[in-house]
């Protein structure tokens, strides 16, 4: 084969061309690097890269920004069930001590002041929020577990649900007498006797007597029941009659065994015997109630309860329906993976307490009201005015004396039932606690293992895309070596001229 000098030319351009370009790859790989700069260059390497950048800032996206928002938001609902922990150990602790017969009228005044300012603290707790956010309200993070002020312009129907065993006694002193109405002519040898009765006590009192229309409220066919064999108890046999406290025509702690007294100033459903009876045992019991006044501090029914909110003013069709769920709130904290980082109010947070407190007050000022009925009578038998008198007061002190003494009982069984309740509501809300912390936990070993992750996938990423720096700078020099020589050799090539031929 016949070379010609055209030939070697092209040929030795050719190589000085393919060791400059070599030169320039890894002087690009040098200064950048990197492997490549263009996916045309290694395909593979490109693929590779992209998927790892892709799973590299998505779990960046878990690590740096997912978990941190969760444990912050479930610090947050730690500290304040921490709270309420405390505050529960504190009310459980000035019930005991209101538990004792031993105490004066001052004594029992502190303690109750005490117990009202846990009350209003512990559900004070229950308002937490984070970054602007109520941590105890499921969904609804831009509403407040409590209503922040009084509030009269939302008429609330709730539905709340009972079983058999919320049926509970409730005593009350009848035949009780007032130094106000003390009449020499009166009979006073009648002493007042303890009664005892069944009750269903709802989570709100101040109930509406009277519908937005002024009509008299009726709970007949809105208490349903259905009996342990899963029976519907009829609606006929559960009548209800509503019963005010002002009204002075029949006791509403004593119905009729057929019947049930409803008082909305309470909030209580006073069972009849023979209508316990019924329902003692039921599996399940629905009541259907309106309020539409409520105090700075109380619970939302929203959150508790299935319930229709009217607010005055609006058309009815713009009425609110709530439903009562579990309302979970997770966050992705790894690849397929989620959390649910809140704790509904609801599974920490009871009613209970505060009702409790509430007929704690009542019975303290009952037993106060009392003893100062008693201290009238005492001044009544040293003035000189009721001389004549003596016998009729000291018998109406006596029957005063026995009052005292049952509503005494009363008290000390109130501030029983608080000791029962607020341990109660405590091993509820410790439940509460070790489920935030297991799920707490759950997520800082996620943490921990994403931590790994991110160093491998960070190591993946730098094998893929970056060069040895030292590898590459020999190559380099190498090749510049190369590049020069070719360059030498180049300048011998073909140097005879066409004289040399002649």
């Amino acid at each position: 084969m016949r070379i010609t000098n055209q030939m070697m030319t092209n040929n030795m351009l050719n190589s000085i061309n393919k060791n400059k370009n070599n030169i320039s790859v890894l002087d690009r790989q040098y200064s950048s690097g990197k492997k490549i700069q263009r996916p045309s260059e290694d395909p593979i390497v490109a693929v590779r890269a992209l998927k790892l950048r892709t799973n590299l800032a998505e779990l960046n996206q878990y690590f740096e920004k997912n978990i941190p928002d969760a444990k912050s938001w479930m610090d947050v609902t730690e500290g304040a069930m921490d709270n309420m922990n405390d505050i529960l150990t504190l009310i459980n602790t000035a019930c005991v001590q209101g538990a004792s017969d031993q105490l004066s009228v001052n004594e029992r005044e502190s303690i109750v002041k005490n117990l009202e300012q846990y009350k209003e603290q512990i559900y004070q707790e229950g308002d937490a929020n984070y970054a602007g956010r109520y941590v105890f309200t499921g969904y609804k993070t831009d509403t407040s577990l409590i209503f922040g002020d009084d509030t009269s312009n939302l008429e609330y129907t709730i539905t709340e649900n009972f079983t058999g065993s919320d049926i509970s006694a409730v005593s009350k002193v009848a035949g009780t007498y007032s130094v106000d109405d003390y009449d020499p002519s009166e009979d006073y040898s009648k002493s007042p006797t303890l009664e005892t009765s069944y009750r269903l006590r709802l989570s709100y009192d101040d109930l509406d007597l009277t519908d937005a229309d002024g009509n008299p409220i009726d709970l007949n066919g809105k208490l349903k029941a259905v009996d342990k064999d899963g029976n519907e108890i009829p609606a006929a046999d559960l009548p209800v009659t509503t019963v005010s406290l002002s009204s002075t025509t029949e006791d509403p702690y004593e119905p009729d065994p057929d019947e049930i007294n409803y008082i909305p100033e309470t909030g209580e459903l006073i069972l009849g015997q023979n209508i316990y009876e019924k329902l003692k045992n039921a599996k399940s019991i629905s009541v259907d109630y309106q309020k539409s006044t409520f105090k700075e501090g109380e619970l939302r029914p929203e959150h508790y309860f299935d319930c229709v909110v009217h607010e005055e003013g609006t058309d009815e069709t713009l009425d609110k329906h709530y439903t009562k769920q579990d309302q979970e709130i997770q966050y992705g904290i790894s690849f397929n993976q989620k959390l649910t980082v809140n704790t509904q109010g609801s599974d920490a947070l009871g009613h209970d307490i505060g009702r409790d407190i509430d007929e704690i007050l009542e019975a303290v000022q009952d037993v106060a009201a009392t003893e100062e009925e008693i201290a009238k009578v005492e001044e009544m038998l040293e003035d000189p005015n009721y001389a004549d008198q003596t016998e009729k007061l000291t018998q109406l002190k006596q029957q005063l004396e026995t009052e005292l003494t049952l509503k005494s009982n009363i008290m000390q069984e109130k501030f029983e039932n608080g000791i029962t309740n607020s341990s109660e509501q405590q091993d509820t809300l410790n439940v509460a606690i070790a489920d935030l912390g297991s799920r707490y936990k759950r997520l800082q070993l996620t943490e921990s293992r994403l931590s790994d992750q991110q160093i491998e996938f960070e190591d993946l990423l730098s094998t893929n895309e970056d060069v040895d720096m030292v590898e590459t700078y020999i190559k380099l020099s190498s090749a510049e070596v190369i590049y020069n020589a070719s360059l030498s050799v180049a300048s011998r090539v073909v140097q005879n001229t066409l004289l040399d031929f002649l």
